[in-house]
């Protein structure tokens, strides 16, 4: 399905980093510090001007060796080295400050880490994207979106919206755009349901089917990579139905661009995360 034109326009010769963007994604745990890293290199890579990444403590070293352009806020942790529900009033300081959150990618399912997400969302008040861990701690009590101040944006894969739903994943797979189109206005907020042919469904009953992307990103990481560009366009002042559309798109293409240059085995999410600039020249380039 072709995106309209202008979603994502050029930049003004005047514009500066704060106004493509202050990103904070909540990510990562030890033995997961690659999924924050990549989640930051999609927000980069779609062009958000400041990324901050909220880690546990014991990944700082790891992380400042990877990421050189993201800034990293060091958090408390639990022992085994995910986030603590100590850090909560820190989250939502760092939150106020940004245009935009992700949270999510790599988090693990630590109680005390799932409990702290639970905590978290009623006080988010800026456009998110929730993601892998963070539907993970939804899946317990889904009626918790019922009670967030605004209408969020959700990327779950077949298995995540399966436990959203109290579906089996063959449920899911067989009825794909009635269950994403349901769950959206059910619960006021954009699902990007992942897999061959995303849709995104929108709380307003809109569905967007992208028709972007390959089997060769069928690999580990590719979706931290989509949270990542989705939260950057969201702090480029799209709406969240633009953004998760727009987002998924850009995602699939730059996906397109690896495999026709590199074979689609073998693909991995670092590769579609260096030729989103490419997927966006793309994009706005293309005659309508």
């Amino acid at each position: 399905m072709t995106l309209p034109k202008g979603l994502l326009p050029p930049r003004a010769p005047t514009t500066h980093k704060g106004e493509a963007g202050r990103i904070f994604l909540l990510a990562g745990s030890v033995g997961m510090s690659g999924a924050a890293a990549l989640c930051a290199a999609g927000s980069l890579r779609v062009g958000a001007g400041l990324v901050t990444v909220g880690i546990p403590k014991s990944l700082h070293d790891p992380l400042a060796a990877k990421l050189t352009e993201a800034m990293l806020k060091v958090l408390p942790e639990t022992k085994e080295g995910s986030l603590s529900l100590q850090a909560l009033p820190v989250i939502v300081e760092l939150i106020e400050q940004a245009d935009a959150v992700a949270v999510g990618p790599g988090l693990s399912q630590h109680p005390q880490t799932q409990a702290l997400i639970r905590h978290l969302l009623p006080k988010i008040t800026k456009p998110l994207v929730l993601d892998a861990d963070g539907l993970n701690a939804l899946a317990i009590d889904p009626s918790l979106l019922k009670r967030l101040p605004l209408p969020i944006i959700l990327t779950p894969h077949p298995g995540e919206m399966a436990r959203l739903t109290r579906l089996s994943t063959e449920a899911v797979q067989s009825d794909r755009q009635r269950i994403a189109t349901e769950y959206a206005t059910t619960y006021r907020v954009v699902v990007a349901l992942k897999g061959h042919q995303t849709i995104v469904a929108g709380y307003d009953g809109a569905v967007y089917l992208n028709d972007t992307g390959n089997p060769g990103m069928a690999s580990g990481g590719c979706g931290d990579v989509l949270t990542g560009v989705i939260a950057g366009l969201l702090g480029q002042r799209l709406s969240l139905f633009d953004a998760a559309r727009l987002g998924v798109s850009l995602h699939g293409a730059a996906g397109d661009l690896a495999a026709a240059e590199r074979g689609p085995i073998g693909l991995i999410a670092s590769d579609v995360a260096d030729r989103i600039p490419q997927a966006i020249r793309q994009y706005q380039h293309t005659p309508t």
